[in-house]
Formats: structure tokens, C-alpha cells, sequence
């Protein structure tokens, strides 16, 4: 049996609105001399019975009722909508705060990358941050640094190793914060959807040191909004749903889980977005529905498509503030929410320009999709920066069938292989 090195036994974290710690040196003594006296905390239950439900007021339950084992070894990937108290629980976790109630037990050290520039002195160089951070760790001196070259290397900002780190950009934080907490050798690697900050190639080589790591023997506990990594990554996960853990088990179906919707099964199907839907963004520009049918001027949303049926995508973008130089990108994702193919504004050569009001936006596919389940990931943003407005990741699940509208076709494989159907203009000529 597998060696549990992270435990958590009915966890919960309560914060107080607006407010760090209890806030006032009244609720401070009370819950003092409550605790010198065995007794409960007083600010755990506020008038409710069960000490774990949704309150009202100025307290709220960032988690509640967390159980889960960790074995030596794993790869978790620990998923969620914004919101939902992933990160807390990872600061719980990395020992950052501590759970309101209920026990955390850990056996190793525990190197964690939570938030850009987490664990590091703005005062202090490069150099100076690795040694500290070692020592946070326990490492002596010598053992930090044997690793120290193997850092810098894979950290990229040699150049500047002895410079205060206050001067760094969020990159350079995040690369020297990464290469520390993987190269020290923690029994345990933490890490937090910070590493999106970095470039494509760093989250590559970031994705590939982990797996080093866990091929190591070690842990690795991994949150990210990005599924194909996790799914690369992770065998195991966790999805937490309003503060509670409301899946865990094999990577796929924590996946599947945490995308399903049940659309799927309504004929009243949902096509306003709610703000929480949201990857990111601005303010500025905000997609307000979105939907597809199977004819232009049709406003009626569909979330079944048959065998070869061509359909549109329709959205309306509402702009808060006037907008220049920007591009509208529209993707179909996979169940598991990766991209299998997308399109971009600009591929008519022109970059658009919106004043401010409610925009409609309709485009006609160009392929048809295979038998399968897809969700629609659409964004705009700005052209020369790259920057996002607006990015909605998975919404308006639908699914495809196997056979067409009319009957007349009918996709002849039980097994469907891929996700789209090329242009089959076929050419044969008999060689002489």
C-alpha cells in the first residue's frame, strides 16, 4: 500500500468579510478565552447548527468539510471555477494560513508556487532569495548550493541572479520562483495556476519538470484552468465545487465532471453567460450570450447536430468602453475542453474597431465536427498585445450524432476517429 504523505481530515477555512483575522480586539479576546477554556470557537458557528453551512453576515466558508489522502508519489490536479476555493486550499495545504477546523497532517517538506513572487524578500537578489528559500525548507547551505547552477539554468535569468528581485517582471518572478521550489527537492511540489504568466516555452518546460518530479517518487499537486495540461499531467483529481469537494477519482472523469452540464438533457437551453464564466477579463468587453443553430437567421439554440449538418456560431458582445485594434477568436473544444480547431477575425486581413453598445456576432463553420461531445471557447482581445478582454473557456456543451439530419448518412465506424471531417476532394490516377 502506498505511503500517505498528505492528509486532511474535515477542513474547514472561514474568513471574515473585508476583514484579516477576526478583526476587532473584542472577537480577538472572546476567542481567546474560549480556547483557553477547551470551548469552540464562538465566530465557527454564528447562530447556525451545523457549523459547515452558507451563512449570511459578515462571515463566509471558504471551504468546508475537506477530506482527502495524498499518497507518495501522485499526481493531483485540482480543478474548479474561479471562486471556488482551490487556491485556499492550496494555501492550507502550503501551511500560508491555517484551517479554521479539522487537521492537516504532512510528512516532508512541502515547497509550494502560489502567487507570483511567493516566498521572496523584494529586497533581497535572486541568490540571496534561493538560499532563503532553501533554508524556509530546512536545506543547509552546501545543499542549496549544489543546486544552485541547475537553478539559474533553468530559471533563464542568469543576467540578473544578483539583482533585487523587486526590479523583476511577474515572468522573471515566476521562472525563478519555479525552478527554486522544483530543484530543492521537496517531498511534496505545490503549484497554483501562477505559471499561466509565464510564456508558452516556460510552461512547457515547467509541465516537463514536474513530471520529472513525479517520476522522482514525489507529489505533485497542481491547479490550473488549462485541462490539456492537466490531463497531460495529472492522473488523479480533485474538483472542488463551492468550497467542498465535490469529485475525486481518474483525471478524465474529474474532467468530465467539472464541464458536464446539463444542457445536454434540456430543451430550454441556457445561452446567457454569467460573469463567473469568465476566464478573464477587463471589464471593457463582455459576452453576454452565445449559442449555435443550424441556420443563419435562426435564433433558436440547438445542443444537438447530426452527421455532416453545418451550423453557426451566434454571440453578443456588449463594449463598456471604446476598443481598437482587437480580434475576436472563436474555438470548438472537446469534452476534456481542448481545442480542436479555432478561428480568428483576422484572417480577413482586418482588425476591428467597436464604439460603445451591444454588438451581435454570427460566423457559419467552415468543417463538420465528427461524432462526439464539443463546448464553445471564444475571446476577444488585443491584436498587437495578445491581451484578453474577455475569454469564456467552456460553454454551450452540444453534442454531434452519428447519423444525419435527413437519414440518408450515417458516420460507418463504431469507434470515432478524431474530431473533424476534412474537405474530401479525392484525386487517383493510375501511374503508367
Amino acid at each position: 500500500m502506498s505511503k500517505i504523505v498528505l492528509k486532511v481530515d474535515n477542513v474547514a477555512k472561514q474568513y471574515r468579510l473585508g476583514i484579516v483575522g477576526t478583526g476587532t480586539i473584542s472577537h480577538d479576546l472572546k476567542r481567546w478565552w474560549y480556547s483557553i477554556r477547551g470551548l469552540e470557537d464562538p465566530y465557527i458557528k454564528l447562530g447556525s447548527d451545523n457549523k459547515h453551512e452558507e451563512i449570511s453576515g459578515d462571515y463566509v466558508w471558504a471551504l468546508k468539510d475537506i477530506n482527502l489522502e495524498i499518497k507518495k508519489g501522485e499526481v493531483i490536479g485540482i480543478i474548479g471555477k474561479n471562486g471556488a476555493g482551490k487556491s485556499t486550499l492550496l494555501k492550507l495545504l502550503s501551511q500560508v494560513t491555517s484551517p479554521t477546523s479539522g487537521t492537516i497532517k504532512i510528512k516532508g517538506r512541502i515547497a509550494s508556487l502560489l502567487e507570483v513572487g511567493t516566498g521572496f524578500h523584494p529586497e533581497l537578489t535572486g541568490r540571496e532569495n534561493v538560499f532563503l528559500n532553501g533554508a524556509i525548507l530546512g536545506m543547509t547551505k552546501k545543499e542549496i548550493g549544489s543546486k544552485f547552477n541547475e537553478i539559474v539554468s533553468f530559471s533563464g535569468i542568469g543576467k540578473y541572479i544578483d539583482t533585487p528581485v523587486k526590479r523583476y517582471s511577474s515572468g522573471m518572478m515566476v521562472r525563478l520562483g519555479f525552478a527554486v521550489a522544483a530543484h530543492l527537492e521537496p517531498e511534496i511540489l505545490v503549484v497554483d495556476e501562477v505559471l499561466a504568466v509565464g510564456d508558452a516555452d516556460f510552461q512547457k518546460k515547467c509541465l516537463g519538470k514536474m513530471k520529472d518530479v513525479s517520476n522522482q517518487g514525489r507529489t505533485v499537486i497542481f491547479v490550473s484552468h488549462n485541462m490539456t495540461s492537466i490531463r497531460n499531467l495529472c492522473s488523479k483529481g480533485v474538483l472542488i465545487k463551492n468550497g467542498k469537494i465535490d469529485f475525486i477519482g481518474d483525471i478524465d472523469k474529474t474532467i468530465s465532471n467539472y464541464l458536464k452540464d446539463d444542457n445536454l438533457n434540456k430543451k430550454d437551453i441556457k445561452t446567457s453567460i454569467d460573469s463567473s464564466l469568465s476566464t478573464y477579463s477587463t471589464g471593457d468587453a463582455k459576452f453576454k450570450n452565445a449559442y449555435i443553430s443550424n441556420n443563419f437567421k435562426s435564433q433558436t439554440p440547438i445542443n444537438i447536430l447530426h452527421y455532416q449538418e453545418p451550423f453557426f456560431i451566434h454571440t453578443n458582445l456588449l463594449i463598456a468602453k471604446k476598443l481598437s485594434n482587437v480580434c475576436i477568436s472563436y474555438k470548438i473544444v472537446n469534452e476534456y475542453g481542448e481545442v480542436i480547431t479555432n478561428s480568428y477575425s483576422y484572417n480577413n486581413k482586418e482588425l476591428l474597431s467597436f464604439d460603445v453598445g451591444s454588438y451581435t456576432i454570427s460566423f457559419k463553420s467552415p468543417l463538420f465536427l465528427l461524432p462526439g461531445k464539443y463546448a464553445l471557447s471564444f475571446s476577444v482581445f488585443h491584436f498587437y498585445t495578445g491581451e484578453s478582454i474577455d475569454l469564456i473557456e467552456y460553454f454551450n456543451p452540444f453534442r454531434v450524432l452519428k447519423e444525419s439530419l435527413n437519414g440518408d448518412k450515417e458516420y460507418p465506424w463504431e469507434t470515432v476517429k478524431g474530431y473533424v471531417e476534412m474537405d474530401e476532394d479525392w484525386i487517383i490516377n493510375k501511374n503508367k
